[in-house]
Formats: C-alpha cells, sequence, structure tokens
C-alpha cells in the first residue's frame, strides 16, 4: 500500500511566487528558533505537499514541535524525497530540537519516522547523534550499529560511533574506528580532527598536532576544526601560536557580533592606545572572564579607558578590578575605538611583558560583604571546606551538555568526603546539580549558605571564609584562584587545555592542585586522593 504524502493531509492552494516563497522561508526559519511553531504550521501548511523539499522541511519541524509526530514523519519523508543528494532532514531536525533544548520531541518524531522507514540508514544516524546527546549511550551504539548494518562503509556513522564510544570513556575503541576511517578516506579532515582530539585527551600532543595540520590541509576554512586545533597548541603550552589561531572561534554562532574591523590588535605590535575606550566583552562562560579578567590593568597601564561589559552576577566584582573605568550590564553597545572578547586578550598580549596578565590576587571582595559572610560560616575550629559537584550544563548547546556530562560528579560520589573528622562541609553548589540535595549517603549533612548568594560577588566573600575550595572544573574554581584561595581541583581525564597536562600545579593560580582522573568517567579514585589531602590539611588546621 503506497504511504501517505503531506499532500493528501491538508488543503493545499499552490506555492506562492519564488521571491514570496523565500521571503516566507526566512520567516519560518527564524519562528522555529524563537520556538514560536504554532505560526509556522499556520504559515507553512497551505503549501505542504506542493513540491518544496524545504517548506516540507520546515513543516515537519513544527509539528515536532507541536508533538503531531506522526505527521511531522510523512513531512520530513517527503522532504527527503524531494532533496537533491543524500542529507536527511532528520539531521537538521536533530540540531533544531538540541539549541531549543527540546531533543525528546525529535526522538518521538525520529521515532514515528523509522516505523515508516525502518532501515533508512540517515534516520538512523541522526537518531544516533541525538541519543548520544540524551546520554543513552547504549542505545546509541545500538542504533548506530544497526545503520553500520546497512550501509557498512559510511564515515558518518562511523564517526558517529566513535564519538559515542568517546562518551563512553572507551578510547581505544573510537581510536580504531576513526582510524578505519583514514584508510577508507585517508583525507577525511572530520576523522582526522576527531582522531587528534582522542590523541590530545590522552596527552599525545605531537600526534595531535600533526593530524590537525592535516585536516587544516583539507578544510582551510573549517572555523572548528581551526578551533579545536587551537585548543590542542594551547594544552601543549605553544601559546603565542595557539591563541593566534583560537580567534576562529569568532566564526562560529554565538561569538562576538561586533565588527572585526575594530578588533583590538596584538599589543606587542607597539600599538599605541592611550586615550582609546577599549570595549572588552562577555563571550562564554563566567569562568573564562573571571580567569582573563587578569588582563585589565595591563590595559589601563598602558592609559586605555577601559569598559567592560559583563553579565550581571559578576558587575560588583569587575568594579574592583583595577583599571576597570566603566563596567556595564545589559543595554545596548556603547561608543568604543576598539572592542576585544574577553577570551581574545590573552592573544593581544602576546610577545608582551604581561603574557600572563597580573598575578593572583587580581580580585577583591567587598570588606562589609566578608563580614556577613563571616557570620554565617562555621566557627568551631574545624576546617571549612567548599564543595562543588557539577557545573552548569547549557543543555542548548550540545557540546556543552556533553562536555559537562565528563567534568561533573555526584553528591553521592562525595560520601568519603562526609566521614572525614575536623572538617565543616559546605555547599557551593548552584544551578541544576544542586537539585541532588545537601545531605550525603552516610548521613552528614552539608552546609548550603548559596540561597544568600545571589551574585559572584557573593560567593567570593564566602569563598574567602573557607580554608579550602573542592570542586570540579567549573567557574568557581577561577573564582577562588583569582582571589588567591586554596583549591583543590577534581578534573576529567581528558582535561581542559589551561591546566595542561602531566602536572598537579597550575601556571594561572598558584594555589591550586590538580587531582585528575586516571581513567575516563572514574572518580572514585579522585575522590580517595581529595580525602586523603583534606584528613592532612585538617590535622594541621587543628595543630595550628
Amino acid at each position: 500500500m503506497p504511504l501517505p504524502s503531506p499532500a493528501s493531509l491538508y488543503a493545499n492552494t499552490s506555492l506562492p511566487s519564488k521571491e514570496a516563497l523565500a521571503l516566507l522561508l526566512r520567516r519560518a526559519e527564524a519562528e522555529l528558533e524563537a520556538g514560536h511553531f504554532s505560526e509556522v504550521m499556520t504559515a507553512l501548511r497551505p503549501h505542504g505537499g506542493m513540491g518544496s523539499e524545504t517548506v516540507d522541511s520546515l513543516l515537519g519541524f513544527a509539528l515536532t514541535g507541536l508533538d503531531q509526530h506522526e505527521e511531522a514523519a510523512l513531512c520530513l519523508l517527503s522532504a527527503f524525497h524531494l532533496g537533491e543528494g543524500s542529507k536527511h532532514p532528520a539531521l537538521e531536525l536533530v540540531a533544531l530540537f538540541s539549541r531549543l533544548n527540546r531533543r525528546e520531541q525529535a526522538r518521538k518524531s525520529l521515532e514515528a519516522l523509522l516505523r515508516i522507514t525502518p532501515n533508512d540508514a540517515r534516520v538512523l544516524d541522526a537518531m544516533g547523534e541525538l541519543l548520544i546527546y540524551l546520554g543513552d549511550i547504549d542505545e546509541a551504539l545500538s542504533v548506530l550499529d544497526h545503520s553500520l548494518d546497512i550501509r557498512p562503509v559510511s564515515p558518518l556513522t562511523m564517526n558517529f560511533k566513535a564519538i559515542a564510544l568517546m562518551e563512553k570513556g572507551e578510547l581505544t575503541e573510537a581510536t580504531n574506528i576513526f582510524r578505519k576511517v583514514l584508510e577508507l578516506i585517508p583525507h577525511n579532515a572530520s576523522a582526522l580532527s576527531n582522531l587528534a582530539c582522542i590523541y590530545s585527551a590522552i596527552n599525545r600532543s605531537d600526534d595531535a598536532l600533526a593530524l590537525y595540520r592535516s585536516a587544516v590541509i583539507e578544510r582551510p576554512q573549517n572555523a572548528t576544526i581551526r578551533l579545536n586545533h587551537s585548543i590542542s597548541l594551547l594544552k601543549a603550552g605553544r601559546y603565542a601560536q595557539g591563541w593566534a589561531e583560537h580567534e576562529w572561534r569568532l566564526q562560529l554562532p554565538g561569538h562576538s557580533q561586533l565588527p572585526v574591523s575594530r578588533l583590538l590588535p596584538s599589543l606587542g605590535d607597539g600599538v599605541d592606545i592611550r586615550g582609546k575606550r577599549i570595549l572588552v566583552t562577555q563571550e562564554e562562560g563566567l569562568g573564562d572572564t573571571l580567569m582573563y579578567l587578569r588582563y585589565i590593568p595591563a590595559l589601563a597601564r598602558r592609559g586605555a579607558i577601559v569598559h567592560l561589559w559583563v553579565p550581571e552576577t559578576l558587575a560588583d566584582l569587575c568594579r574592583r578590578v583595577e583599571g576597570a573605568a566603566i563596567v556595564q550590564f545589559g543595554g545596548s553597545v556603547p561608543e568604543f575605538d576598539w572592542h576585544c572578547p574577553f577570551i581574545s586578550l590573552p592573544r593581544a598580549f602576546v610577545g608582551t611583558e604581561d603574557a600572563m596578565g597580573d598575578p593572583v590576587p587580581y580580585l577583591r571582595t567587598d570588606p562589609q560583604k566578608d563580614l556577613a559572610a563571616r557570620t554565617l560560616l562555621p566557627d568551631n575550629g574545624r576546617l571549612n571546606v567548599g564543595l562543588v559537584w557539577g557545573g552548569e550544563p547549557r543543555p542548548n548547546l550540545s557540546s556543552a551538555l556533553m562536555l559537562d556530562r565528563k567534568r561533573s560528579t555526584s553528591l553521592a560520589s562525595l560520601d568519603p568526603l562526609g566521614k572525614i573528622a575536623g572538617i565543616n562541609l559546605i555547599s557551593f553548589q548552584k544551578g541544576a546539580h544542586a537539585e541532588q540535595g545537601t545531605t550525603l549517603p552516610c548521613g552528614r549533612d552539608i552546609l548550603d549558605l548559596m540561597v544568600h548568594a545571589e551574585t559572584m560577588d557573593d560567593t567570593a566573600s564566602f569563598l574567602m571564609g573557607i580554608d579550602v575550595l573542592v570542586s570540579v572544573d567549573t567557574s568557581v574554581v577561577h573564582l577562588a584562584g583569582a582571589l588567591g584561595r586554596p583549591v583543590l581541583l577534581m578534573d576529567r581525564f581528558d582535561n581542559c587545555w589551561r591546566w595542561l597536562s602531566g602536572r598537579e600545579d597550575s601556571i594561572w593560580y598558584p594555589d591550586l592542585k590538580i587531582i585528575r582522573q586516571k581513567k575516563p568517567k572514574k572518580w572514585d579514585d579522585v575522590i580517595k586522593r581529595v580525602a586523603s589531602e583534606l584528613r592532612k590539611m585538617a590535622a594541621a588546621h587543628k595543630a595550628s
């Protein structure tokens, strides 16, 4: 029996003129990005099934958002058969609904589509990718293996499978798959870059950089590959080249929209910025901004008028940074001579005496807030230990969501710390991970003072009253480090570039000690070593 088509579902008229259709589709795409599904369905439904691949695709996306998954599947099927080449709109569906953090709705439409075409490898690939983002790794591997049964030699499917294996911590198996892709297609830029990513994770820096060089030769304008290359350079300690290459991130969505022509040039070239207004802007996470605030005094010493544009949670803290003439949150773009995203500051100072910025501490707290914080902190002679076990997932960004699963642990995993005598445990956890509560499995309660901390400035004052922060790799680590407070960093196996490799200290924060996973996703040994450090600190604190 023939499959129904979208044309049989709607009272169709006809497609509008080419110009009117183009305008309609641009508006529909913008509405979808805003999650306005009803408006898109109303606008496009009269034209569904009339021979336009894009109309049927966007209509399928809108129907997915309205939980009309069977109809959505028919539209996506129609769009694929109308389209040219092998790209299926199912992959675009995954991308859109990931940005909207509505992945479960996409999953239901893909399931409906697979009920119609259970052996369409392209739909299976999309489902596999989505399941990776959802953290259902074993199911993702099963789906991708089904796809490979249908198309045994598919670099895209093999790449997805290798990524799933990486998420599971099975790096050797993932490496073998990327190597197989390169045997099939020796110059596949994605496989070169992905294999380089694994080599960088396991600290084979020279091998990683050689692969990235090959990938860049193949795809010199691919901003993602160039950015990944920069991260590998930085992790290897090759800062001059790494910071220059890191500017490729500005080609990706979500970064500075200010004109590139007015981006602050490298200051090692004798650029005179005396009397110039430099607008320094927030770009990614709070941790990056906290780390790079160390460069603000150096800008001011060169005679610049430094204008910081930051999130509200950082505003009060930034007002006390030496050299910050103006601090703004919200509002519209102010006047400026040069602008510089925070993450570009190290690049601007390469080759100067301020290449590492000002020494710690370069942040200062509010004395009155410090006094108020001390009245809430324990004062019983025990070691005050701050705890953070999870980062900010940012679920609308798939890469950030996957990263958070690697860097975050659970409250329950910290149970051994609850059995240490002579310490007070104090939660500095905020966000989704705080919903795990404040009681360890052993019954030990953790004091939660974050209800009194509305901004990072408030948190900073609480940090001044503890003896050590124990935290996964998140923004509070940078805040404590910049204040000169002791930190025990519980670090993931494939660590961030800024913590380098093969060392326990930090070039950025002298009072930080790194305690890193020996195997991916294994926190037990990390927490055991943290417990050992805390016992020593508690004993020394008692004796003092």
